[in-house]
């Protein structure tokens, strides 16, 4: 027995001594040989896994989109509980037919315009309709130079056009509410289709699409001010060229309320749009990343409860009853102020940025009413205001580790970065601003010049459920209450 143990001692011996005398000789160290076999399926199992991952992101994305989609209700349910029941028919039914109008407009022109490569003003390529393919996994390098600003995400190109879509669609929902009451429904729809086709496109190349201000350095992670400034603009412009509704001010200026017809609607409707953001803000990744998902539904939930809080607290000291409407917005404005800032920020920097939000929401709806704009919903003050808000707030906020590296903005000038990161957000906020707002007051101009964007007084008092579709939203309401 123990011979034979030293034999193979001595055989192992000899076998590795030969091995490192070979390797030796051949001046090389010996590497292991994988046979072919092997090698194709480890491509194929790398082909696997790539697979994998584009299926899971776009799955995410894709319902994240849905997510943001099923909004368009929370909108509907929240303007129609805000405004007076004679027009409840009218809000649904622009808050139905703007999506129909953004899909068409945005797919024509305004994703070229948006997301097409061309100049830092606004892309060249893509336009008319969608077309030509991207390096996205499922097009492949075939072909690039088209869509390079959105070639990041790793999903394929129909993905991206589908959650850009449903933003885009967003901006021209805002306006519905704002203009309510009083509004010519084929004005709103011919107004909806230049703001997604031309004006919110433009802008959002400049800050998503490789333009100008990208390159300049302002940070907009989901749409503070790419959507909800946008659409808040839009609204302030389709405000004032009108003009306020019927009984709204005496000749004094004073404000005689309007109260909404239904709060429990208007609650539905926030509940619904709390959820949406879910897919709004953390979809924005356009991948699948777990962590940052996570942490983004995070900061976003944490900003709509210190929003709602806020405002529960500012209307209760203000206006001295803590006022449903102003819980509802203070909630929304915290979801809209963190739009911007929600991958950037800590969870304690999210709750400060939504209590803000709450405060501001309370202070410039009452603000707004004593100036003479008529907004009967409030949108103004919850999208523009806390848009304008949110974005700065990158500036202020924005915080290590998820700020600083290479592809993320500077440390905020809280967290000990320098002026120069909140200085590019007020150019953003600025140019922005200044470029929808004048364009948007333009086109209520001529709309109003070419076909009238104001129905008739008798048509107003009526209600512009009957006016403008020939329906009510409650047959025989007032009959039955006395009854």
């Amino acid at each position: 027995m123990r011979s034979r143990i030293v034999t193979i001692f001595i055989l192992a011996a000899l076998v590795l001594g030969a091995g490192m005398l070979g390797a030796e000789e051949m001046n090389e160290t010996p590497t292991p040989r994988i046979s072919a076999d092997v090698t194709e399926q480890l491509e194929s199992f790398k082909v696997l896994l790539l697979n994998g991952r584009v299926i899971a992101d776009t799955v995410w994305v894709l319902i994240a989109g849905m997510l943001v989609f099923f909004m368009n209700l929370g909108f509907g349910m929240v303007e129609a509980g805000l405004q007076q029941e004679k027009n409840s028919v009218n809000i649904c039914a622009k808050n139905f037919i703007v999506f129909a109008i953004a899909s068409i407009a945005f797919w024509f022109i305004g994703w070229g315009l948006m997301f097409g490569d061309g100049v830092g003003f606004l892309g060249l390529k893509g336009i008319w309709m969608l077309g030509g393919m991207d390096n996205s996994p499922a097009t492949g390098d075939m072909y690039r130079g088209v869509y390079s600003a959105i070639s990041w995400a790793g999903v394929p190109l129909f993905a991206k056009f589908f959650f850009q879509l449903v933003f885009a669609a967003t901006a021209a929902t805002i306006v519905s509410g704002s203009v309510g009451g009083r509004i010519k429904f084929g004005a709103f729809v011919i107004f909806s289709f230049l703001l997604v086709g031309i004006m919110y496109p433009i802008t959002g190349h400049w800050i998503w699409g490789g333009g100008w201000l990208q390159e300049r350095g302002f940070w907009d992670f989901a749409g503070s001010t790419a959507v909800h400034s946008v659409g808040g603009w839009a609204a302030l412009a389709g405000v004032l060229v009108p003009g306020p509704r019927i009984g709204k001010y005496n000749p004094d200026g004073s404000v005689n309320p309007i109260p909404g017809h239904s709060m429990t609607l208007a609650t539905i409707g926030v509940f619904v749009l709390w959820l949406g953001w879910f897919g709004f803000n953390p979809g924005s990744t356009m991948a699948a990343i777990a962590e940052d998902i996570a942490r983004i539904c995070v900061t976003t939930n944490l900003a709509a409860a210190a929003g709602a809080l806020a405002a529960t607290i500012t209307a209760w000291v203000v206006i001295g009853k803590p006022d449903l409407s102003m819980i509802l917005n203070g909630s929304l404005a915290g979801l809209v102020a963190i739009t911007a800032p929600c991958a950037y920020v800590e969870p304690g920097a999210a709750i400060i940025i939504g209590f803000i939000g709450g405060i501001l929401v309370v202070v410039f709806v009452i603000a707004f009413d004593r100036w003479g704009i008529d907004d009967p919903v409030g949108a103004t003050s919850v999208h523009l205001v806390n848009g304008i808000w949110g974005t700065l707030a990158v500036g202020l906020f924005a915080a290590a580790p998820y700020a600083g590296r290479e592809g993320q903005p500077p440390i905020g000038l809280f967290y000990g970065g320098g002026i120069s990161s909140f200085a590019n957000q007020v150019v953003g906020v600025v140019t922005v601003g200044a470029f929808t707002f004048i364009l948007s007051w333009v086109a209520w101009v001529i709309i109003n010049a070419i076909m009238g964007i104001r129905v008739s007084r008798e048509e107003e008092l009526r209600g512009l459920d009957i006016s403008e579709h020939g329906m009510e939203g409650y047959p025989d309401f007032e009959s039955y209450m006395l009854k």
